[in-house]
């Protein structure tokens, strides 16, 4: 058994679990929306605008939630810029924590411009500052797809970190497999794809479109659930810590109702609406079993072995 199973739990709450979940969705349909931006139709737009807006929302909400879950909330700008020598700013390469700060910073930025540029698209700003800003990058512009592209691949990045970010603590599950990124990634894309089928449906998207996003989340769940299925393989013997309740969630929940129940909805071509909240159940439960099982491994020291 890794030696892992004796470092202490970070006792992370709910805000990062939320933020884990949120983070996904937002990387992962902006970089659908990004995708559909280049190279789909005319069709495509409210989708793609959709996309932008789920992006600029869950970059705003992920911010809030890691400042709300920091000890001293009011302190969260020392993260970005040195408090004793501001404004410079703080950035440490080497530190995932300090990266992903700053990641979460730009992408932000790029994914809110996308979002004005969308609005712009629609007529919808009305103040003459935002309205000059969404003009500059109106959505269908060179200028709007060159932003977000940029935004789509950090939409990747977003998705992933907080996988990269559990795989360098010294805790177990976490640190006993190199794909919890990778697992996280393909998470993100499916149930970004899933939040924007059901918000597509809300706001007059073709069933062309549609059916390109549905295809696209089949391909993802598919990825989705042989990355687990390596990430599980690779875990070796630790992988008894999932003889517990969080290993029943992960069997029930994620694998049966989050990736095989859509997955067979969208091959029947069933309301892919159902098939969308299933998806992004099985997303919430994956990141609520991965971070749960790990913390209440001091609870299950016989899977050990002990």
């Amino acid at each position: 058994m890794s030696d892992t199973f004796f470092s202490g739990a970070p006792h992370w709450t709910w805000f990062i679990i939320l933020y884990f979940f949120v983070g996904g969705i937002a990387g992962g349909a902006c970089f659908l929306a990004a995708v559909l931006d280049w190279f789909g139709g005319p069709e495509d737009r409210p989708v793609v605008r959709t996309g932008y807006n789920v992006a600029a929302v869950g970059a705003i909400l992920s911010g809030a939630l890691l400042t709300i879950d920091l000890g001293q909330p009011l302190r969260f700008w020392h993260m970005l810029f040195q408090s004793a020598n501001f404004p410079a700013i703080m950035f440490k390469g080497w530190s995932p924590i300090s990266f992903g700060a700053w990641a979460i910073l730009v992408f932000g930025f790029f994914s809110v411009l996308s979002a004005l540029g969308g609005m712009a698209e629609e007529g919808r700003l009305q103040n003459p500052a935002l309205r000059a800003v969404g003009g500059a990058v109106r959505g269908g512009s060179g200028l709007a797809k060159v932003v977000g592209g940029v935004a789509g691949l950090l939409g990747v990045f977003i998705a992933g970190y907080t996988g990269v970010l559990l795989s360098v603590t010294n805790r177990p599950i976490w640190a006993d497999s190199p794909w919890l990124g990778a697992l996280f990634v393909a998470s993100g894309a499916s149930t970004g794809a899933a939040a924007l089928i059901l918000l597509g449906l809300r706001r007059g998207a073709s069933e062309q479109s549609l059916a390109r996003v549905s295809a696209f989340d089949t391909k993802a769940l598919v990825v989705e659930l042989l990355v687990l299925a390596i990430f599980i393989g690779s875990l070796g013997s630790v992988n008894r810590v999932w003889l517990s309740f969080w290993g029943l969630v992960l069997l029930v929940g994620v694998v049966w109702l989050g990736i095989l129940a859509p997955l067979r909805l969208h091959l029947q071509r069933r309301p892919v609406a159902s098939a969308a909240k299933l998806v992004l159940l099985g997303g919430f439960l994956l990141r609520l079993a991965t971070i749960f099982a790990s913390e209440g491994v001091d609870r299950y020291r016989v899977a050990a072995g002990m």
